[in-house]
C-alpha cells in the first residue's frame, strides 16, 4: 500500500475470536457506521470465509457499491483490494491481530482509500483516518459484548 492510514486498538479476546467477527462480513450493517449491506460473492473452499463480497456504503462522503477480494492468514492477518467501484478507484486494507501476555490481542489496522473525485491528499487521510477509528470502535464494541454474553 502507498499512502496509508493506520491505527491500533487493543480487544480483551483472542485472535480467533476477533477473526470470527471480522470474517462474518454479512454482520457489518449491525456494528459497523455506514455500512448498509454486505453480500458475499464467493467463499474459500478450505475455510469457508469470504472471498469476494460486494459493499454498500453511505458514510459522509462516500457513497458508494463496491466489491473486495480478500486474503486471509490463520486468525492473525487479513488484507482485502478493492476490484470493482462506482466511487472508489482503490481500496486496500488489513487487520493484523497480534496477541498480548494478557490475553488480549492488539487489532492492527490499515488502510489506503482513492476515489473518482479529486481530493487533497490531507482531507483523503482525515477520511481514512475516520473511517479506521470507527471500525476499530465497533470491532471492539462488538466483540467484547459478544464475549461477556451480550
Amino acid at each position: 500500500m502507498a499512502e496509508q492510514t493506520s491505527s491500533d486498538i487493543v480487544i480483551d479476546a483472542s485472535p480467533a475470536v476477533i477473526m470470527d467477527v471480522i470474517a462474518n462480513l454479512a454482520a457489518y450493517p449491525e456494528w459497523s457506521d455506514g455500512i448498509e449491506a454486505v453480500t458475499v460473492l464467493s467463499r474459500y473452499e478450505d475455510d469457508n470465509r469470504p472471498a469476494d463480497a460486494r459493499f454498500t456504503v453511505r458514510s459522509g462522503p462516500i457513497n458508494d457499491t463496491y466489491e473486495l477480494e480478500y486474503d486471509w492468514t490463520g486468525d492473525t492477518r487479513v488484507t482485502w483490494t478493492l476490484t470493482k467501484g462506482e466511487m472508489l478507484t482503490a481500496m486496500d486494507g488489513e487487520y493484523e491481530l497480534i496477541p498480548d501476555a494478557s490475553g488480549g490481542t492488539t487489532v492492527h489496522y490499515r488502510l489506503s482509500v482513492d476515489v473518482k473525485i479529486p481530493m487533497i491528499g490531507m482531507f483523503k487521510r482525515k477520511a481514512e483516518k475516520v473511517i479506521v477509528d470507527t471500525a476499530l470502535k465497533g470491532l471492539k464494541t462488538r466483540v467484547e459484548s459478544r464475549s461477556s454474553g451480550a
